[in-house]
């Protein structure tokens, strides 16, 4: 495993669409396991995007504190709700928002088998999915932020 630099703001990889993982080999286990590793070596971090480490691939890590989620190809099959919640980047460091998200998501995705899953998520596991999932769109939290915080 290795520590991968995290992509700031400003590098375009951030803004493109990733392409969909087609094979689940052992280079897509290595890099879920450099996200990993990168992810708990990274203060104040709860989740990590492939993008965020300059990898074009639909790959998610999360893990804040409940043990790690990977995520291969996640797709939001159901939304319910609506929460207003806080918002921060590890590529937009220092910067924080407020904007709104789904309360509840339902994501159906493959693990590092190939094996497909479904994960649900409240609160701010619902917050993290989407603000990850947002990231393998070239999406950022920037661009839905209803009142940035000083």
């Amino acid at each position: 495993m290795a520590l991968r630099t995290i992509r700031l703001y400003d590098d375009p990889i951030l803004r493109k669409i990733c392409r969909e993982v087609n094979v689940v080999d052992e280079k897509i286990k290595l890099i879920l396991d450099d996200m990993a590793d990168t992810l708990y070596h990274t203060d104040n971090s709860a989740a990590l995007a492939a993008p965020q480490i300059g990898i074009l691939k639909r790959l998610v890590v999360i893990d804040f504190g409940e043990g790690l989620i990977e995520l291969i190809n996640p797709v939001i099959v159901e939304t319910q709700g609506l929460q207003e919640v806080t918002e921060g980047c590890l590529s937009i460091p220092d910067k924080w928002g407020k904007l709104n998200r789904p309360h509840f998501v339902r994501v159906s995705a493959q693990n590092r088998h190939g094996e497909t899953f479904e994960i649900k998520g409240e609160g701010f596991l619902a917050k993290c999915l989407c603000h990850e999932i947002d990231h393998l769109e070239g999406i950022l939290f920037i661009d839905k932020v209803t009142k940035f915080i000083d």
